[in-house]
């Protein structure tokens, strides 16, 4: 890019720069420096290939989706919580909003997430040890109690009953008497990781394409802040994947779905702007920065130039990070604050949109109240006292970062060539990109992947070529052993209780009569969100929604694999 060139780009940025809401805060340095919000090139200097950075705000977003960058408004903070049952979950909100916190982040237990009840045979002994329970709509008023919904945007993590999971967040907000048209937030919905690493699926794929294909139709036109889909490369990552493999799965997945709402006739300027997506930090800083900064440009230039978007909110990759969990050890489990310190600076440094930071216990335990204001702590030391909130993408430019962002794009595109040859030649319902991540699937490619690359990393460790402090390196400890939080085997007993009254205090003939009318549904071309709400609203359990499609579309089994 030559110099005159360079110089109406950053005169583009200016004028939007200028015209952008900034924060009111002190944008100088700890010794009173005044720093500049963005810099580049020297003026009258020529910079090949500068394109591909460019400036914030400006195609390709490599720097950041906004002129501002954090000067506009910073990160939210978002703490995924959720343990015991719905009232325990609530007080653990309400104290992560009263010091600070920005969003809330729901985590299920088990049970909830394979759509399963408290009281069915398989969730014994889950109930609340690894995130709340919820089976009704009732729980998630409990959950959400004296939480304004309609004032705060709410992520839920959950993939295969997102979609009866959100109906009953729905359900909550209307007994608030919330404008349901205005809810902001994001519901995870993303089955095809499931498959590939997480492996909490209901059904088939395409019954779960179906339930997600209706639930981005239902959105673009019934609640169009909410994001229904956030495309996760986080449990790829944490399954073992390099971070080229999570960067190239997580956003070949989110192409899939932007072939689904294509194939619904959707238009991709209106149903883009609602895919959001989950990422992974890890505690390589400089490659985690360059991941986040490809993706971002990636994204914008294929769904410009393969899937035709125009509007510029179509081409923003927005993105939720969340700091490395494998990274946490067992052993010194102090050391793992300053892990989570880097890996939330590199989050931060690469322009995330939110962030949870994992606390220290994680590893043994859900997070203790003590561990958990730590956590959210880190965030605010972050934003309150280094200075990364007055420059965007204070590191563009560095031939470091420039170099892996390159690289990573480049092995990124590998990537996506060979899923789309995995689909062959012929025709494909949806999409090239979906055929092959289906066949992927099918064939266990992508889970072979991430095993080889998880076993190259074992490897080293093991031989000492990767170091881990405290565990291969640095054993030696004064620490003391830490106290934990335990979820009292009584949370089960009184969930089950609380759900047998709820059903013995409901109108069971209006329950059956809603579950038969969305099984009838299921088996047209019709809508399923509706009436899956009804059956919500007659306060049918979420088992009891799962089951009632487990029987009409079957259960997914995993083909083995050896």
């Amino acid at each position: 890019m030559n110099a005159d060139e360079i110089a109406a780009g950053r005169a583009r940025w200016q004028a939007r720069y200028d015209a952008a809401r900034k924060r009111d805060a002190d944008f100088t340095t700890l010794s009173g420096l005044p720093v500049e919000p963005v810099y580049g090139p020297q003026p009258g200097t020529a910079h090949p290939g500068f394109e591909r950075i460019g400036w914030p705000g400006e195609y390709p977003y490599t720097r950041g989706l906004y002129p501002t960058g954090y000067r506009g408004r910073t990160w939210t903070i978002r703490q995924f919580a959720g343990f015991g049952n719905a009232r325990q979950t609530n007080e653990r909100y309400k104290m992560i909003l009263g010091a600070g916190g920005g969003g809330l982040s729901v985590a299920f237990d088990m049970p909830t997430l394979m759509g399963r009840d408290s009281d069915d045979p398989q969730a014994l002994g889950e109930v609340g040890h690894c995130g709340v329970a919820i089976d009704s709509a009732a729980d998630m008023e409990t959950l959400f109690d004296g939480i304004d919904l309609a004032g705060v945007t709410t992520s839920m993590t959950i993939s295969g009953p997102a979609v009866p999971v959100f109906c009953m967040y729905l359900v909550a907000a209307e007994r608030q008497g919330a404008d349901i048209s205005a809810l902001d937030g994001t519901l995870q919905t993303d089955i095809f990781k499931e498959y590939i690493a997480q492996k909490e699926w209901l059904f088939d794929p395409e019954p779960h394409l179906r339930l997600i294909g209706d639930l981005m139709e239902y959105c673009a036109r019934e609640i169009p802040r909410y994001k229904p889909l956030s495309v996760s490369g986080y449990h790829i990552r944490e399954a073992g994947s390099t971070a080229a493999q999570e960067l190239a799965y997580t956003l070949a997945d989110g192409f899939g779905y932007v072939e689904l709402g294509l194939s619904r006739g959707l238009d991709v300027n209106s149903f883009a702007p609602g895919l959001s997506f989950f990422f992974d930090s890890h505690v390589d800083f400089f490659e985690e920065i360059a991941k986040f900064r490809a993706a971002r440009r990636i994204w914008a230039r294929w769904l410009r130039e393969v899937y035709g978007a125009t509007d510029e909110r179509a081409l923003w990759l927005r993105f939720h990070t969340q700091t490395a969990g494998v990274s946490l050890t067992a052993q010194q489990p102090v050391n793992n604050v300053v892990r989570t310190a880097v890996e939330a600076l590199a989050a931060v440094l690469g322009g995330t949109n939110s962030l949870h930071t994992n606390a220290l216990d994680e590893t043994l335990a859900l997070p203790s109240d003590s561990s958990a204001e730590i956590a959210l702590r880190t965030q605010q030391v972050l934003m309150e006292e280094t200075g990364v909130t007055n420059v965007a993408d204070p590191l563009g430019g560095s031939w470091y970062v420039e170099a892996l962002t390159d690289r990573l794009e480049a092995e990124a595109e590998e990537i996506f060539s060979r899923i789309r040859q995995l689909g062959g030649e012929g025709p494909h319902p949806i999409g090239p990109m979906t055929s092959g991540i289906l066949r992927g699937i099918e064939d266990g490619w992508f889970t072979g992947q991430i095993a080889e690359s998880a076993f190259v990393y074992q490897q080293a460790l093991e031989k000492g070529d990767k170091r881990i402090v405290g565990v291969n390196c640095h054993t030696g400890t004064i620490a003391k052993e830490l106290e934990i939080m335990r979820v009292s085997h009584e949370v089960e007993v009184e969930q089950r209780r609380l759900l047998g009254d709820r059903r013995t205090g409901r109108n069971a003939d209006a329950v059956t009569a809603a579950l038969a009318r969305m099984v009838d549904v299921a088996r047209t071309g019709e809508n399923l969100i509706p009436p899956m709400l009804d059956a919500v609203r007659a306060e049918a359990t979420l088992g009891e929604i799962c089951d009632a499609l487990r029987a009409e579309w079957g259960v997914y089994r995993e083909p083995a694999r050896f």
